[in-house]
């Protein structure tokens, strides 16, 4: 028998085992418990897929299809998701404030309809896996802001708070989504609009819009973004008709303009259509959606995408083009050699010049200001008098590139131009221009041309020393005449002739600015006007030992706004000093000389070794 008795207790632990791992896990704790046990209905609101209110005579049916919510009855139509959504979460923590036992409503058989819940008018059901059974809603109770309420299966009867009870007393209208689609304006890829005045197309591609027709070019994203957003976040004023009455009276037979909206993998679209101007309310206009089969009205602001041109959404932009592939600028003015600037890291060179540094920060303002640049007029959609514009033999052309030293499979070896930009003849305050191959000729800001450097030699590094102060070894300055001086083992500066004194204060100074100067901009080709041949400062030094590295820096004519030219005998070209480094450069190295003592301090100095205690000893 013992073999009975073992498997009696293997059954019993394996069936406790099942319930404390299906069973007690799902078993709600105390809390729980107690909040569910003060809950007028529960459920699980993921499992809810029908609503159902009856008033009276009325009904209102919503129900769920593709995870959203339409209403079925009286009318078929979208709901508003946030609203269902909304009163679901109501329903959920609704609590009961008191409960009236069935026996003790059964008792007193008046008690029903004293609390209007015999025949009650307006109930609520649910639908949906576990869902409860329908509620029905009574009177008001005495207390304020409660009501009876019950199921319609039992005569137990709580008393709770009216608030469910004015969320579904509401007409089947009310629960219609007043938006026109659920599109969302970051969603559609294409629009088409049809006016009067011809067809538009708009088309997404790789982030960035693009005009379609009447004529191919590039969009501007925020504009388009913004046409939109008028269709995907406008707000339904009324809902007039059906339709599929007469549609003449609301302008919608023949209508003034469609705008469709297509979002990703939509062959059909969803289209809007506008009639006229609402007899009632002037500040409205009829409209038609297509994938609601309803007439409504909107604010007539709607109207305003009926007068898009297609100049009104186009990028004016100069030219678009993506910084982080940009490795490569080439600027080639009309008649003279061009200039190519190269990335490296961080910093760029010029190509051109076999690789010196660059002006790094001019060579990215050069590229923010082509980006931001914006077209001040459209000239032409279709080039075909180039002369006219001088860019058939443009004064300047700038070319972008990226540019991949090897072979990949995404790229060749070599440079792939991105964008390049001809500018031709000057017209006032503007100057016509053309992008690649585009067919357009457009005019831009005359300025632009002035804040692009053209020469070479202006894209040098500003920096025009970079040495430390100490690295100096051998110093001669000529400004009146020629002051020398070298640097000892002891790190003391002397005068390679004459003894008087040296302020050290000044000369720290001088070599502080020397070692490390940088220029302010660079002008170009060095000219007489620079008047090099009658410096206001030349100074040479060397940074070796041996004194054989030696540096020459000249400083000639004022520039007009406060500043000086300069030139170095190892580069090219002559660059601006301002007037601090100026300033520093040419402070006196000459000290002054110690005051000799005072008079009463030689006969104090004369008397002391007589008063003192060893001289009287």
């Amino acid at each position: 028998m013992k073999w009975k008795t073992t498997l009696i207790l293997l059954a019993i632990v394996v069936a406790v085992g099942a319930y404390i791992k299906f069973v007690e896990p799902n078993r709600p704790d105390t809390a729980e418990a107690q909040r569910r046990a003060q809950n007028v209905l529960n459920f699980n609101r993921e499992k809810i897929n029908g609503i159902v209110i009856w008033n009276g005579d009325d009904k209102i049916e919503v129900r769920k299809i593709d995870n959203k919510w339409r209403l079925e009855s009286p009318i078929k139509d979208q709901a508003d998701n946030s609203l269902i959504d909304n009163l679901l979460m109501s329903l959920e923590s609704w609590q009961k404030d008191a409960t009236i036992p069935a026996k003790e409503m059964a008792a007193d058989k008046n008690k029903l309809s004293e609390f209007g819940l015999d025949k009650a008018k307006l109930r609520l059901g649910l639908t949906g896996e576990g869902a409860p059974p329908a509620i029905l809603f009574g009177k008001d109770a005495a207390l304020e802001g409660k009501m009876y309420v019950r199921f319609e299966n039992s005569n137990e009867t709580f008393l709770a708070a009216q608030s469910i009870k004015k969320e579904i007393e509401k007409k089947a209208e009310e629960f219609r989504d007043r938006k026109l689609t659920d599109l969302i304006t970051a969603k559609v890829s294409r629009v088409v609009l049809k006016t009067p005045a011809g067809e538009m197309e708009l088309e997404k591609k790789d982030d960035h819009w693009e005009i379609m027709k009447p004529l191919r070019a590039r969009g501007d994203d925020q504009k388009i973004g913004d046409l939109i957003a008028q269709v995907t976040t406008a707000r339904i004023q009324q809902f007039v008709a059906d339709d599929h009455g007469d549609l003449h009276p609301y302008g919608l037979a023949e209508p003034r303009g469609t705008i469709t909206l297509f979002g990703q993998d939509d062959k059909q679209g969803q289209m809007l259509q506008i009639g006229g101007v609402s007899e009632k309310e002037k500040d409205q206009v009829y409209v038609r959606s297509a994938a609601r089969g309803f007439v409504y009205t909107l604010p007539k602001k709607i109207e305003e995408t009926l007068n898009t041109k297609p100049n009104d959404v186009r990028d004016r932009h100069l030219v678009r083009f993506d910084t982080n592939i940009l490795d490569r600028i080439t600027l080639e003015p009309a008649g003279k050699g061009k200039t190519v600037l190269a990335r490296k890291g961080e910093e760029w060179t010029i190509v051109s010049r076999n690789n010196p540094p660059a002006n790094s920060g001019e060579a990215l303002r050069l590229i923010d200001m082509l980006k931001n640049e914006q077209i001040t007029k459209f000239v032409e959609d279709v080039a075909s008098n180039l002369p006219k514009y001088g860019l058939d033999k443009p004064q300047l052309q700038i070319t972008l590139s990226s540019f991949a030293s090897g072979n990949t499979a995404e790229t060749k070896a070599g440079e792939q131009p991105i964008a390049s930009i001809a500018f031709g003849k000057i017209d006032g305050d503007n100057v016509y221009a053309r992008l690649g191959d585009e067919p357009f000729i457009v005019a831009v800001r005359r300025k632009l041309l002035d804040e692009i450097h053209i020469d070479p030699l202006q894209w040098q590094d500003l920096s025009i020393f970079k040495f430390k102060p100490e690295q100096i070894h051998r110093l001669s300055v000529a400004t009146n005449g020629e002051q020398a001086l070298v640097r000892g083992a002891n790190n003391e500066w002397t005068w390679t002739k004459g003894s008087e004194p040296i302020n050290q204060v000044n000369l720290q100074s001088l070599l502080n600015t020397l070692s490390n100067l940088h220029a302010v901009r660079w002008i170009g080709p060095t000219v007489a006007q620079h008047d090099f041949d009658k410096p206001q400062i030349a100074i040479t030094f060397t940074t070796s030992p041996d004194d054989k590295a030696s540096h020459k820096l000249t400083v000639g004519a004022p520039t007009g706004d406060g500043m000086w030219f300069g030139k170095v005998d190892e580069r090219e070209g002559t660059f601006v000093v301002n007037n601090p480094d100026f300033n520093a450069l040419r402070l006196p190295l000459v000290g002054q000389p110690p005051p000799p003592p005072s008079p009463s301090a030689s006969a104090s100095a004369t008397a002391s070794p007589v008063s003192s205690p060893a001289a009287k000893r």
